[in-house]
C-alpha cells in the first residue's frame, strides 16, 4: 500500500496568522494549480485511481478532495483526525502579536506543551497515529494500492515519524510545499518513506 499525503494549497489568509484548526478558504490560484496538477497526475495512466481518499473537514483540504471526487478519485471520506493541530486561543491572530512568554514555554517543549485552550503536537500525532492504523486493517496491503490523505503540515511533519517510530522532535526540519506530495509505502508489515515533497 502507498500512503500519499498531500498538502492543501495555499490558504487565502494574511501572511504570518495562526490558523490551524481555522477553517480558512483556500487560494483559488493556488488551489486551480494544485487540481490541475493532481488531474494530470493520475489522467496520464502512469498511476492507477486512488483506492481511497481521505481528507480532513477543513476547506482547504475539502474542496480539493471534493473537487476531484467521481473525476480522478473516488469520493472523499471526511476524518477530524487529520485535521491541522489545534492552536485554542492563538488561532486567528498574528504570530507576532501573540505573548513572548506562552511562545517561549511552547518552543521549550514543543511536542508536549499545550497552547492556551488547543492541543499538543503530541496529541495531535496521537490521532493521527489512530486514523492511520484504522486504514491499514481497513485496506489489507497491496503494492499497487494508492490511498490518499487530504491533509495538512502538521499532521504530514508528524505522521510519518509516528509510523516509522521516530522521535517527534526535529518534526520541522524537513519543509513541506503546499501542494506537494510525501509517500510512505506498506511492506512487510511496516511502513517506509518513499519521496517527501515531491510535486503532483
Amino acid at each position: 500500500m502507498k500512503l500519499l499525503l498531500i498538502r492543501h494549497p495555499k490558504p487565502d489568509v494574511i501572511e504570518g496568522t495562526c490558523y490551524g484548526r481555522t477553517d480558512v478558504p483556500p487560494e483559488q490560484a493556488d488551489l486551480a494549480g494544485l487540481l490541475e496538477r493532481l488531474r494530470r497526475r493520475w489522467r496520464s495512466g502512469a498511476h492507477p485511481p486512488p483506492r481511497a481518499v481521505y481528507s480532513s473537514p477543513l476547506q482547504r483540504c475539502a474542496t480539493v478532495a471534493g473537487a476531484l471526487a467521481g473525476d480522478v478519485w473516488p469520493h472523499p471520506t471526511f476524518d477530524e483526525r487529520i485535521a491541522e493541530m489545534h492552536f485554542g486561543h492563538w488561532e486567528g491572530r498574528l504570530w507576532a502579536e501573540l505573548p513572548r512568554e506562552e511562545i517561549a514555554a511552547w518552543r521549550a517543549d514543543i511536542a508536549h506543551h499545550v497552547p492556551p485552550g488547543g492541543e499538543s503536537l503530541s496529541q495531535m500525532a496521537q490521532r493521527a497515529h489512530a486514523f492511520a492504523q484504522e486504514l491499514t486493517a481497513r485496506h489489507p496491503e497491496d503494492p499497487d494500492c494508492e490511498i490518499v490523505l487530504m491533509t495538512h503540515v502538521g499532521i504530514i511533519q508528524t505522521l510519518p515519524r509516528m509510523l516509522l517510530g521516530e522521535p517527534l522532535r526535529g518534526f520541522a526540519g524537513n519543509p513541506i510545499d503546499y501542494g506537494s506530495i510525501t509517500r510512505l509505502v506498506l511492506r512487510d508489515g511496516r511502513f517506509e518513506r518513499d519521496g517527501t515533497n515531491m510535486t503532483p
